[in-house]
């Protein structure tokens, strides 16, 4: 994983100088990057998303924001108000973080209603909470419809192969031998509890926020995604 790592962070800064060039906007970018890229492979090696790299980068993004202010729907609310540059950069950082965190807390409080178990961790919240003050409320609406779909999409391949590979199948038998359920019935309920890192897919999310949204912001199908008049 070490070299896969490394390639994909020097890739980062290369796809940072690309879009930005050698701008304010690109040292932002790139600390958000490593950022996202530290909770990608801590998600997938041990479904953690860590407090001290959330709660770093939630300060970080109100730094940047009080020189940067985030893109966002917040525009309409807090721009063209006569607020200070820097005034204006906090709240739409604040909001960004307040929209991102409490939607996708708001989904996983409904998932467990109707599943009756806990479907993602307070980290998937943390973490929205400091990719909110990044990119604000426009920001983190895309980064959570691309990861959950993402997310989606993968898991279910995941899961279906895990059926057809045979996953976990001794288990299964054996709770059919006790008259559990049917031997093909258990290996799919196994399958489906496979859980996958949130945290990851929504890293994936902010990257193609950062780097593939601007090479597509000419876009007018884009542009009515992203709320623009």
């Amino acid at each position: 994983m070490y070299p896969i790592v490394e390639f994909l962070t020097g890739t980062l800064f290369v796809l940072t100088y690309c879009t930005y060039g050698i701008t304010l906007p690109a040292l932002k970018y790139l600390f958000f990057g490593c950022l996202i890229m530290v909770l990608i492979v801590t998600d997938i090696r041990v479904r953690i998303l860590p407090d001290v790299v959330n709660f770093f980068g939630f300060g970080l993004g109100l730094a940047f924001a009080t020189r940067i202010p985030p893109d966002g729907i917040s525009d309409l609310f807090v721009r063209n108000r006569d607020l200070p540059t820097i005034l204006t950069g906090i709240v739409e950082a604040l909001l960004g973080a307040a929209f991102g965190s409490f939607l996708l807390w708001g989904a996983a409080a409904l998932y467990k209603l109707v599943r009756k178990r806990e479907g993602m961790g307070m980290g998937d919240v943390k973490m929205m909470a400091m990719v909110g003050t990044f990119l604000g409320v426009r920001g983190s609406f895309l980064t959570i419809l691309l990861g959950t779909s993402i997310g989606s999409v993968i898991g279910l391949g995941v899961v279906v192969v895990l059926f057809l590979a045979g996953w976990k199948r001794g288990l299964a038998d054996r709770a059919s031998q006790r008259g559990l359920g049917k031997a093909h019935s258990l290996r799919w309920a196994i399958a489906s509890q496979y859980q996958l890192p949130l945290g990851s897919f929504l890293g994936i999310g902010c990257f193609l926020v950062v780097y593939a949204v601007p090479w597509l912001s000419q876009s007018s199908i884009l542009d009515r995604l992203l709320f623009r008049p």
